[in-house]
């Protein structure tokens, strides 16, 4: 890894030697395997096995899935039918399928918040950061075309409602949605360019995951502390630092091993838990649902786009001054993919020298409120466009942005942080030193 010295992989036999010299995949392999890791990772650091999990699964259940599926409005729901009853082992391919995507989510999510409050997306991190955000749009799309390819209800309507909003966009917002729909409304071309797109999506997903991996092994992992490895020297370097194998790797299996056994207990027992009743009906494009509501990792920002109507003073001020091109509907658009896009932008809009969270005392209570405003836009987002729902999704919208439009800027000038230790190898002796004899006796196999 760039810039910490550690050993790297010398071939030793001549079949090694010559591999190496025309493909050094072995050597990329050791590199990776042996990279070294802040010792003083706590539990938050064992989403990317999850999240590397989720994506295997679901590229293996998806190929699987698609030799029997039919993408054509006349027979997607019964090719649906056709995997579920007929298919050996189809049922459970489906299911695995299904909740693989919610447990990709609850991943992603708890990998986005532990990177803002630990500050993972500070310099030189930045890189990794964006991309990591790319990650995370590209895993809405492919989730958004997934959810269209059964064909029920909720599938079609949902469609429906969210191709809709390209419309609002202004001058090629119509020739956009018909590019997308590949005609006037939801229908088969729909079908086939969603199907299309929801196989290829997850390929280039998996691109950018090598490259997001490779950008963190260049700069190095973040840790608890924020505070960088010694790179002074190699043994310097091992105080503050494990192999990732065996220590990390174990670990993330461990912690991989108790998630999988929640997430097949949801696939056995319970695996229509998160989905949605009306998409066990066949799509009917002459019969709106009661209430249209969009898969649960979406209702935080579906939230959001409903929350600005044509009554709220900013829609109202952003129309008169544009001379109606942003109405209301298209001020939703922008403040859904805004909401993305102020993530995105927090490496430049937290002005604090501190990275870590942990001692920001005043940051910490915006944060968890940040995280609380966040699981109630989710509520909110299932709740119907009404009073006194549609007040608080404005309420909980405006704090969203302003959590990083105001306060994260602000905080940087008027927080006083707590002292930081001088090294990783001192929050580890601090923290998970063994103790022997009422002192501590500071275990590290590396040195």
């Amino acid at each position: 890894m760039a810039g910490i010295p550690h050993d790297h992989y010398e071939p030793t036999t001549n079949g090694e030697k010559w591999l190496h010299r025309r493909l050094p995949i072995v050597g990329l392999m050791y590199d990776t395997l042996m990279l070294p890791t802040p010792k003083n990772l706590n539990w938050m650091w064992i989403w990317g096995i999850v999240l590397t999990f989720c994506l295997v699964l679901q590229i293996i259940t998806g190929i699987v899935l698609a030799m029997h599926y039919t993408p054509h409005v006349d027979d997607a729901f019964a090719s649906v039918e056709h995997i579920m009853r007929n298919v050996n082992g189809g049922y459970m391919l489906r299911y695995m399928h299904q909740n693989g995507a919610s447990l990709f989510f609850v991943a992603v999510y708890a990998h986005i918040f532990r990177g803002l409050y630990y500050g993972s997306y500070k310099a030189p991190r930045e890189i990794t950061w964006i991309i990591g955000m790319l990650i995370y749009l590209l895993m809405m799309g492919t989730a958004f075309m997934g959810y269209v390819l059964p064909w029920g209800q909720m599938s079609f309507w949902g469609a429906t409602v969210i191709t809709g909003l390209f419309g609002a966009i202004p001058f090629v917002g119509e020739s956009l949605q018909t590019l997308l729909l590949g005609g006037p409304a939801v229908d088969n071309a729909t079908l086939n360019r969603f199907f299309s797109l929801h196989y290829l999506f997850p390929f280039v997903i998996a691109g950018l995951v090598i490259i997001h991996i490779w950008a963190f092994h260049t700069t190095g992992n973040n840790n608890p502390t924020g505070v960088e490895v010694r790179r002074g020297s190699k043994e310097e370097a091992q105080k503050d630092t494990l192999p990732f194998w065996p220590y990390f790797v174990i670990k993330d299996l461990f912690a991989l091993a108790v998630i999988l056994l929640v997430f097949f207990a949801i696939v056995g027992f319970m695996p229509n838990y998160l989905g949605h009743p009306d998409n066990y009906i066949e799509a009917n494009p002459l019969a709106t649902p009661a209430h249209i509501v969009p898969e649960w990792y979406f209702l935080p920002f579906y939230a959001i786009l409903r929350a600005f109507t044509s009554d709220v003073w900013v829609v109202i001020i952003a129309e008169t001054l544009t001379g109606g091109i942003i109405d209301a509907k298209f001020f939703g658009v922008l403040a859904m993919f805004g909401a993305i896009a102020v993530m995105a932008l927090a490496p430049w809009l937290d002005t604090s020298s501190v990275r870590s969270g942990r001692y920001r005392p005043m940051f910490k209570w915006w944060f968890w409120l940040l995280v609380v405003d966040f699981f109630v836009l989710m509520w909110l987002g299932a709740m119907p466009a009404e009073e006194p729902y549609a007040t608080f999704s404005l309420i909980a919208s405006a704090y969203w942005f302003a959590y990083f439009l105001v306060i994260l800027p602000l905080l940087g000038v008027i927080e006083k942080p707590l002292p930081q230790p001088a090294t990783i190898q001192e929050d580890y002796e601090a923290h998970y030193a063994p103790k022997v004899g009422g002192t501590k006796t500071i275990v590290n196999p590396a040195e």
